[in-house]
Formats: structure tokens, C-alpha cells, sequence
């Protein structure tokens, strides 16, 4: 059994996406054999490491391939854990930093931009549909008219592993919404974001795109420029009262631990705790 056998099965028996069998692949080109050993295991976060990944793209392939070492020695039946005795990666050590956002009069200035032509209006109305619904940029760019219930306000996305989720979105969206299809003539099976072509705009392109235009608008894009909007959700999900649970549900988290990670608290809302806290403060 090989990479080859494992990529099929999981295809045609697990049904994953096709992005994900992508990540497999990319993951085992990083193994020099489809059999390794733990020293060969080891050689390879090397090579990742000397080739300049950082610890979460390790992680990503660690992943991948820990998944793979599993399905050689024990097959899809059984869930791997601790009594496995196969050879696997250990997860590198991530740094836990700040999740970059875009601060409030950032997203004021997003907000009021006023486009001036289609493209523009459709520039803006993606910017304005991850804020409020804080979801992954791959998902909005699949997104199609009929996924749109714009009389209860909610919209379905198919989200990681194929996993759909219902997410609500305000009435000032639904406003723009309804407003950027009339102007382009939008039916129920166009997708939503779409290029001249009818096709689904590139990523990179996006992202170009929302670059300059923050800085038109006077500012320098967050790091990580696109997540950040689900970041910018996220953070202000939580500091409005949002319950990390219903968080959990809205961003489409398998496990409640990753959704812990948005619930880092910038530095202006830990002062204004500590003012009211603080036994000094009067």
C-alpha cells in the first residue's frame, strides 16, 4: 500500500474534497519513501524546516502525513491514538501570537467607501459580506444566489470537509445584497462573487484587490489579509457578548479548542478590565 492507494481510497471511499487530496499530495512529496521510518520521519521535518516552512505549515504536513502512517499500519477501521505503535511526527511547537484584525476605524473606512464602478461594487460587497458573516474567503467565493434566503436573513456555506452550515447575516447586508445583484443582473444560479466570465474569481486575485484598496483607503493591510475579516468577525463576536459556543457554530470549527484561539483579547479591552478591576483605581 502507498500514497497512491491511500489518495484513492480516501477520494472515492471518504469523499473528501479535492482541495483536501491536493493537501495530501503536497503533504507526501516531502517524504522520500512510502514506507519511512522514524529517522526518515525526522529527516523530513528537517527538509521542511532547512526549505523555510514555518511551524504551522509543518503542522499542516505533519498532519497530512501522520494521517497517512496511520492508514498503512492499521487501516481507515480504526481510529488512531496512543497505543498505536507505527512510526508518526510529533507537532512542532507553534508560537501563540496575536491573530492580526483590522482595527474599528479601519472597518469604519471599509464600510463607507463608496465604489465607483462594478468592480468596485463587487469588491465592496465581498468586503462587506466577511465581515458580517465571518466566514472563510473560499466559502464566499463558492457562494452562489440560491444559497441566499434573504427574507430570514441566513445563508448556507459549504464549508472544510463538505460540511455545510447556516449563518445568519444583518438586514444592512441583505441591503447591499439585494442591491449589487439588481445592478448586475445576478439570477439564482450565478454564484455571487463572479468574474466577467461567469467563473469563480482567484484568491490571489482577491487578495490583490483588497491590498490596494486598503491602501487607497490610507492604511496598510493586517497580515494575513484575507483571514483577517474572519478574525475582525471573531474578536468583535466575543467583545459584544457572543458566546464562544454559538461562535463555534457560526466559523464552522470542528472542535470548540480552535475557536479558543479567536478569543484572544486585544490590548485595549484587557486596560479597560484592568481599570475597572485594579485595587489603585478609585
Amino acid at each position: 500500500m502507498g500514497f497512491s492507494e491511500f489518495t484513492r481510497e480516501r477520494q472515492f471511499l471518504s469523499n473528501v474534497s479535492p482541495s483536501t487530496l491536493e493537501w495530501y499530495k503536497h503533504s507526501f512529496k516531502w517524504l522520500l519513501t512510502e514506507s519511512p521510518s522514524q529517522d526518515d520521519l525526522k529527516a523530513a521535518v528537517v527538509r521542511m524546516r532547512e526549505k523555510g516552512l514555518k511551524a504551522t505549515g509543518c503542522n499542516s504536513a505533519i498532519r497530512a502525513i501522520n494521517t497517512y502512517l496511520h492508514w498503512a499500519s492499521a487501516g481507515s477501521e480504526v481510529k488512531c491514538g496512543p497505543t498505536c505503535k507505527h512510526p508518526k511526527i510529533a507537532q512542532l511547537k507553534e508560537p501563540q501570537l496575536v491573530l492580526p484584525t483590522f482595527t474599528e476605524q479601519q472597518i469604519r473606512l471599509i464600510v463607507a467607501w463608496k465604489p465607483k464602478d462594478k468592480y468596485q461594487e463587487r469588491l465592496h460587497l465581498l468586503t462587506l459580506f466577511l465581515l458580517d458573516t465571518g466566514c472563510r474567503i473560499s466559502e464566499a467565493l463558492t457562494l452562489r444566489v440560491c444559497d441566499l434566503n434573504l427574507e430570514n436573513l441566513l445563508v448556507t456555506l459549504d464549508g472544510k470537509g463538505r460540511k455545510q452550515r447556516v449563518v445568519p447575516f444583518s438586514f444592512e447586508l441583505r441591503k447591499a445584497i439585494v442591491r449589487y445583484c439588481k445592478e448586475s443582473n445576478r439570477t439564482t444560479d450565478h454564484l455571487l462573487f463572479a468574474n466577467c466570465t461567469q467563473t469563480k474569481l482567484g484568491r490571489r486575485n482577491v487578495l490583490r484587490d483588497v491590498k490596494l484598496l486598503c491602501r487607497r483607503l490610507g492604511f496598510t493591510p493586517p497580515g494575513r489579509t484575507l483571514h483577517a475579516f474572519r478574525h475582525t468577525f471573531a474578536v468583535n463576536y466575543l467583545r459584544r457578548g457572543g458566546s464562544v459556543f454559538h461562535l463555534q457554530k457560526v466559523l464552522g470549527h470542528s472542535t470548540l479548542e480552535m475557536t479558543r484561539r479567536y478569543a484572544n483579547l486585544v490590548t485595549s479591552d484587557l486596560q479597560a478590565v484592568h481599570e475597572r478591576v485594579s485595587l489603585l483605581a478609585r
